[in-house]
């Protein structure tokens, strides 16, 4: 399978050099790096090329690394049921850097790339319908971000008073507390109350 991979890997980039900035096979998968503005195009070469014909779209999605200029890896699985293979686009973007939208050549694309957009705020150009699609209206935030906090920035419940659902600011309402995870086993570092006669001889 590697071997057929790698062939298919050198195929595409000798067909297609402008958009393939590397490849690479790792536990038997191909991963492609393209270049962002060429992703339309490319996404179109695989799908109608008589060797590639990667005409099933599995999944769009992103990761985040904030420590990275381009922060963001936008993320593409097709499946070809004609060569029986897989391939895996990565796109490198930063966080300001809009992707081309593959929705003219994949239609299946709308909601991933809405859901990519919902989640770590990136946004797609000519997209014909780009809104959130997991998060509430109003939604402050993108959750799957590193730097989004855990507990988010609003709270929502129903108000039996105002008889209506209400948005407010989180507030940690339970202090933090000091918890011993020492296991009872080794025994404490120090005396619990009641075992004070431990460290007397018999």
């Amino acid at each position: 399978m590697s071997e057929d991979l790698k062939e298919l890997g050198a195929y595409i980039e000798l067909k297609r050099p402008d958009c393939v900035i590397g490849w690479d096979v790792a536990f038997d998968e191909l991963t492609i790096d393209v270049a962002p503005a060429n992703i339309a195009p490319f996404v179109s070469f695989l799908k109608t090329d008589a060797t590639c014909r990667f005409s099933t779209l599995v999944d769009v999605t992103a990761v985040d690394y904030p420590e990275r200029a381009k922060r963001f890896d936008v993320v593409y699985h097709f499946l070809s049921m004609f060569q029986n293979q897989r391939v895996r686009l990565r796109v490198s973007v930063r966080e300001d850097e809009m992707v081309p939208s593959i929705v003219p050549v994949h239609p299946s694309a709308n909601w991933f790339e809405r859901e990519v957009f919902d989640m770590f705020g990136i946004i797609f150009s000519d997209h014909p319908d780009l809104r959130r699609l997991l998060t509430d209206y109003g939604f402050r935030g993108h959750p799957l971000r590193k730097d989004f906090p855990t507990t988010g920035y609003t709270e929502v419940r129903y108000d039996e008073v105002q008889k209506r659902v209400v948005y407010e600011p989180v507030q940690l309402t339970q202090d933090y507390r000091q918890f011993d995870f020492m296991s009872p086993w080794e025994g404490a570092n120090y005396i619990l109350p009641g075992d004070e006669k431990t460290g007397v001889d018999k």
